[in-house]
């Protein structure tokens, strides 16, 4: 089944192409040719981080009932990867906090001068006042002035008692940038997918099949009549704690729901399906004008989005920042570190 296309906003959905994206200052972002490449990260503390084993696991699915083909889900591969730690959360506000305070740095969001954020999350007031703006075809989505990590849903509000929850409004190199601080890297696709399956083959969701296992809600998603009527049955209308819900096998918190979650790969459909791919630790495409986004969000819903999936994928443009987005980290375990497991 090929779900609706992603309800996620890029800049350029809002009418401005590549070449005429300017920050707030007049300068331009960096062009995707020129992001940071992947690199080997183990000098990063481990504390409060997983080491996972690693080993053959399949990625992607081949299921008729779910798979977004034209995302590039299937076939289902089998893929190899080295063993690495990971957060098992995604990046907290208090740990975006930490890194802000020690270097001074300044997300996307804050040198755009905005962000977008989902309509339920602001007021009427806001909604008509000024400096907010619909995204074209996208009517549920605003351009918010001043919308940043710090202020989520633009000028009156914070993060006070969200010290716990995902970090949001980070572009793809506002990410890449807080893993550089600590020593760690982006988890590469197969990584992420390897460690949010937590050793189970080809499920929807790793606990199974059943949205909600028992009755109970297993993730922050959507519930209600998307995108105008949200009937709160799992207590949130934006994220949750990010430790919050049951952890996978792995020990990992939200895999899916609450928050998308940037990898390092640039997105492709069909990379997998070339003569040259490598199922041994994959890194994806050598370029490219998106990033690959993993685990959905509290806004997907079935009959919109199904991308709230382990082997689903979404894109952006990585200079793109919303108020459901964010991400976790990774490592690369040193060899002492690969022998620990073993012995």
């Amino acid at each position: 089944m090929d779900g609706k296309t992603c309800c996620n906003p890029d800049r350029e959905q809002f009418g401005e192409l590549p070449d005429q994206l300017r920050y707030a200052d007049g300068t331009q972002p960096p062009s995707p040719c020129c992001l940071p490449v992947l690199e080997r990260a183990e000098s990063g503390t481990t504390e409060g981080m997983l080491l996972l084993p690693g080993g053959t696991f399949t990625m992607g699915t081949d299921n008729p009932g779910w798979a977004n083909h034209g995302d590039g889900e299937g076939p289902a591969r089998s893929v190899e990867i080295k063993p690495f730690w990971i957060t098992p959360t995604t990046i907290t506000n208090k740990q975006f906090q930490e890194f802000i305070n020690d270097t001074g740095y300044k997300t996307e969001a804050d040198l755009f001068g905005w962000s977008f954020v989902f309509h339920a999350l602001l007021t009427p007031k806001q909604i008509q006042g000024t400096g907010v703006d619909t995204v074209p075809g996208l009517d549920w989505w605003y351009k918010v002035d001043r919308a940043n990590w710090r202020r989520p849903e633009g000028p009156g509000s914070n993060i006070k008692k969200r010290m716990d929850h995902p970090v949001i409004h980070v572009s793809w190199l506002d990410a890449y940038n807080f893993c550089k601080w600590k020593g760690w890297r982006l988890a590469t696709e197969a990584e992420w997918e390897y460690a949010a399956k937590g050793g189970v083959d080809d499920q929807q969701w790793w606990w199974s099949d059943e949205l909600e296992p028992k009755g109970k809600h297993a993730m922050n998603v959507w519930q209600g009549d998307f995108p105008h009527e949200n009937s709160l049955a799992d207590g949130y209308l934006g994220t949750a704690p990010a430790k919050h819900y049951k952890p996978n096998k792995f020990g990992l918190y939200n895999v899916t729901g609450n928050v998308w979650e940037w990898v390092y790969d640039w997105f492709s459909p069909d990379y997998h399906l070339q003569d040259n791919y490598n199922p041994t630790n994959p890194t994806g495409p050598f370029a490219g004008s998106a990033k690959v986004m993993k685990g959905g969000s509290f806004l997907c819903h079935h009959s919109y989005c199904n991308r709230y999936r382990l082997p689903a994928r979404t894109a952006n443009t990585p200079d793109s920042a919303a108020c459901n987005n964010g991400f976790r980290a990774v490592r690369d375990a040193t060899e002492e570190e690969v022998n620990s497991l073993i012995n």
